[in-house]
């Protein structure tokens, strides 16, 4: 039960409903115990009637008045047991919706390496499957917990007041069913902790499928990872089993003990009753539907160990998530105005998870409403420079400055506000163009979003489709081709009107012709504004204040691109290159 402690916080939450859900039990337990009551009453009445000769017409005025409060106690009972269920089932759905949103939170918080290191399946599966188990501990589990514990207190008082003897013989069971629980909620802990690993197996291996299946198509792979998933499901299909055979063997034992508890009953009741110890028959009555009232509380217990022990396994799942520190803070609450100057002083960078020195000892500054493009070859650092800056990881050494503000001490939040990024790897979500425009600005007008469109040279593509810009896309943009999503993901930046842009190769895939066209739009954008452009083509860099170009991690060139082109070296080479390739195209 330690990692289930976590979940102590919602019950204070939610401490109204919890107790209000107790006190109601409480009362519906007492209204039920009247049946027992009654029918040992009517019982005595009959004896009565047949030992001293009493009014026939007494007994049945007794009987029908004991068979209506009977149906009346009755009734109230189960009025009270459907509020216990609205009131304790309820809590638990909030509790479900709190834990969901706490999860998804921390998601959201966490860095980049997080991400690399576990997989989206495995992610899905904790906020989705393991808070799904949870939320039956909260709800059901401990309902029934507090159903069953109380219904075992006023019972057992009840039948102590009645005969403290009897009620003795009819308890010798419960220590050996304590034994049995408590080794069978052992077992299924440890049998479920493994399912569950498994089901995250099978989300994450179904994920990438299915993000990949272009992929697999093209490769004709089917066969190949339909047998693989086969294999997996046999797997979990087999530590399921394993984990329902045990859980399977709860219920019949519960009864059978319940079973063992009767005849106790009968047996030493009816010789309590023979030698005088129980003066009527009525008591053996009472006392036999008080064992059959615990029938489902105790048969109810090996069910509640279960979930218990499954929302134990899942909320440690949970937990391992919940406890990591997020790698990036925001350090500072003061709201920050950003005017956009940036400058790198001997920032270093390594890779903790491949422990590659990205950027090594680099310097420039881009004062606000200077353009500067970065251009190397692939792996140089140049993507690395823009996730610094973003703050998506924290510098090893150096220091980055944001308005002579350190990076750090800048309030994060004001700093990704104030930032338009396209990123290499254009995402789109599955939603109309339109709505993935203005993800960048979301009260932006229908207006806004077409002008943006225009001036991303995307917008004479989007009204050709049948639905213009309430096209649905499919998953991560899959219904455009390469140079539309880089495109789209061009203008959700630009109608952003932010005070830094940063354009990470996003031209890539659009032709030359295209290209000029968004350069041109870009020099008018970006007036006013701190603009650096990640590109491999010099067209791109050509009209940029500063150009700085990296290899493996260091800056080997900088300046402009008419000091750069009469430099012999990578800038020059690369020009001449691609100059040749735009003429003979």
């Amino acid at each position: 039960m330690k990692e289930l402690q976590y979940l102590n916080k919602y019950f204070i939450k939610y401490k109204f409903s919890f107790l209000l859900g107790i006190f109601i039990t409480i009362v519906a337990q007492i209204f039920s115990l009247f049946t027992p009551k009654l029918i040992s009453k009517s019982f005595k009445a009959i004896e009565e009637y047949h030992k001293n000769d009493m009014n026939a017409t007494v007994v049945k005025t007794e009987l029908i008045h004991n068979i209506l409060l009977i149906i009346a106690t009755t009734l109230i009972a189960g009025i009270l047991t459907f509020l216990m269920r609205q009131t304790l089932i309820v809590m638990s759905r909030h509790i479900e919706f709190d834990l969901k949103n706490e999860v998804f939170r921390q998601y959201e918080n966490l860095s980049q390496n997080f991400y690399k290191q576990n997989r989206t399946g495995d992610l899905m599966n904790r906020i989705s499957e393991d808070v799904g188990k949870v939320r039956m501990y909260v709800g059901p589990a401990v309902m029934y917990t507090i159903n069953t514990f109380i219904r075992f207190t006023i019972v057992i008082i009840y039948m102590y007041n009645v005969s403290p003897r009897l009620t003795l013989y009819t308890l010798l069971p419960l220590p050996i069913l304590a034994f049995i629980i408590f080794k069978l909620s052992t077992e299924i802990n440890k049998r479920s902790t493994i399912f569950q690993q498994y089901l995250s197996k099978i989300s994450s291996f179904n994920q990438e499928i299915f993000s990949g299946i272009r992929v697999v198509k093209a490769y004709s792979l089917e066969s190949q990872y339909q047998n693989n998933i086969v294999d997996l499901a046999l797997e979990s299909k087999t530590k399921s089993m394993k984990l329902a055979a045990v859980q399977s063997l709860f219920g019949p034992l519960m009864i059978a003990l319940i079973g063992v508890s009767n005849l106790v009953v009968i047996y030493f009741g009816g010789l309590m009753y023979i030698n005088g110890s129980i003066k009527s028959i009525g008591t053996i009555a009472e006392f036999i539907l008080y064992v059959n009232m615990l029938t489902w509380p105790v048969a109810s217990i090996g069910w509640v160990s279960s979930l218990v022990q499954e929302a134990e396994a899942s909320q440690k799942r949970i937990n391992e998530f919940l406890k990591i520190d997020p790698e990036i803070k925001n350090n500072s609450n003061e709201t920050s105005i950003i005017n956009g100057e940036i400058a790198f002083v001997d920032v270093s960078y390594t890779y903790k998870d491949t422990n590659i020195k990205a950027i090594q000892n680099i310097s420039f500054t881009v004062k606000k409403g200077e353009t500067l493009a970065i251009l190397g070859k692939t792996g140089a650092g140049k993507s690395s420079i823009l996730s610094l800056i973003t703050r998506m990881y924290d510098i090893n050494e150096g220091t980055i400055t944001i308005d002579g503000k350190k990076i750090d001490e800048v309030n994060l939040y004001d700093l990704r506000n104030s930032i338009g990024i396209v990123p290499q790897d254009a995402f789109l979500f599955s939603d109309t163009i339109k709505n993935n425009i203005k993800f960048g600005k979301e009260n932006a007008t229908d207006e806004e979003v077409v002008t943006a469109a225009k001036q991303a040279v995307v917008h004479d593509n989007i009204i050709n489709f049948n639905n213009q810009y309430e096209t649905i896309l499919g998953e991560r943009g899959i219904t455009l081709s390469g140079g539309q999503k880089q495109r789209v993901s061009i203008a959700r930046a630009i109608i952003k009107d932010p005070k830094i842009l940063l354009f990470d190769d996003c031209l890539s895939a659009v032709d030359t012709e295209t290209e000029e066209q968004i350069l041109n739009n870009l020099l008018q954008i970006s007036k006013n504004k701190t603009t650096i452009i990640v590109s491999h083509r010099v067209s791109s860099a050509k009209n940029a204040d500063k150009i700085i170009i990296l290899e493996n991690g260091k800056i080997i060139q900088e300046g402009s691109h008419n000091q750069l082109v009469n430099q012999e070296g990578y800038y020059s080479e690369l020009y001449l290159k691609q100059l040749s390739e735009k003429e003979l195209n």
